[in-house]
């Protein structure tokens, strides 16, 4: 019993711990326009953008049901050695990629060290590929929407403001960033929060600590706050590459691309599915700018976000094999 107990508090700490690296890793999803538009200023989109998340992660739990339920076939299928070793390859892939200023998705490397720590305990018979292939889907299907929606949202700006002077136009868009800005914010706290929520309450259940699959208020609590801390820390590596490297914003533009993001990620949440907020608001941005001019877009930093997107499972699944193993190795 102390043993499981152990185990229990260590998924928790984790889960935690990933859920505020995910708030600095993902800062730059909520306020990076607004800041490189000058719209607001950098502390103040921070608290903002923090108080906001911990709103938003406390908006629902349809997400984290998704995450905890829907990958493995049950909870007899899992156990906290594997939760343990699927966090730490997700923990580990978002330092790295954090490092290298490459904006990645949590979503991926969680999903990913779940499949890969499963795949080594129990082997394939332990996923569920249906609720696997829904997750993928919602992931790969998510970016795509947002470059499309991006592109027409900006599109029909230019229609209505387009008889309009660029420094006009420029100066109320600036204002009606901020409330573009706080809808992003709260969608981002309504989806990435809830994946540690179901992470921690999949290890509750198996643990035997509750009976059915329903998320505790106290854990909530826990990952809305510390989603919120995470993003008060900030981070300003990967706010630097999605506010500026991939298209020049505007306020009109970023206004466009902080609206998109917020609809579909906020769409998502309310179907239950998780999405990579990065990959929106990259999408989003990248639509945006195809609308201007297809040129504007710098396609190169594109590339290297898609080339993230494509390798973060695979190689979180490794990670998260690799992972359990050592975690076999110090708990037995």
């Amino acid at each position: 019993m102390p043993e499981l107990q152990l185990l229990i508090f260590t998924v928790i700490g984790l889960a935690l711990l990933f859920d505020f690296i995910n708030g600095f890793h993902d800062t730059a999803n909520a306020i990076a326009t607004s800041v490189s538009t000058r719209a607001l200023h950098p502390s103040h989109a921070i608290i903002m953008a923090a108080f906001l998340n911990f709103l938003g992660a406390m908006y629902s739990t349809g997400v984290a049901k998704t995450i905890g339920a829907d990958i493995v076939k049950s909870a007899q299928h899992v156990d906290e050695h594997v939760i343990i070793a699927a966090l730490m390859g997700a923990v580990i892939w978002n330092l790295i990629t954090w490092w290298f200023a490459v904006p990645s998705s949590s979503s991926h490397a969680l999903v990913g060290g779940v499949i890969g720590a499963v795949l080594v305990s129990v082997g394939s018979d332990g996923l569920n590929f249906y609720g696997i292939g829904k997750i993928v889907l919602s992931l790969i299907a998510s970016p795509i929407i947002a470059i499309v929606t991006g592109c027409l949202v900006m599109t029909l700006l230019f229609r209505i403001f387009g008889r309009f002077s660029p420094s006009a136009i420029n100066g109320k868009f600036k204002k009606m960033q901020i409330l573009s800005a706080a809808m992003m914010a709260f969608s981002h706290g309504s989806n990435d929060a809830q994946k540690s929520m179901g992470i921690i309450t999949l290890a509750l259940l198996s643990g035997g600590y509750i009976d059915v699959f329903e998320v505790p208020t106290y854990v909530k609590v826990l990952a809305a706050t510390a989603m919120a801390c995470g993003t008060a820390v900030g981070g300003w590596r990967i706010m630097k590459t999605i506010g500026g490297k991939i298209f020049k914003l505007e306020p009109i533009s970023g206004f466009a691309a902080d609206l998109n993001s917020s609809i579909v990620i906020f769409s998502a949440t309310l179907l239950h599915l998780p999405v990579s907020t990065t990959h929106v608001v990259s999408g989003s941005i990248m639509g945006v700018g195809t609308a201007k001019r297809v040129n504007a877009v710098r396609w190169g930093v594109a590339q290297q976000m898609v080339t993230a997107w494509v390798l973060t499972i695979p190689c979180t699944a490794v990670m998260g094999a690799v992972a359990y193993q050592f975690v076999l190795w110090i708990f037995r």
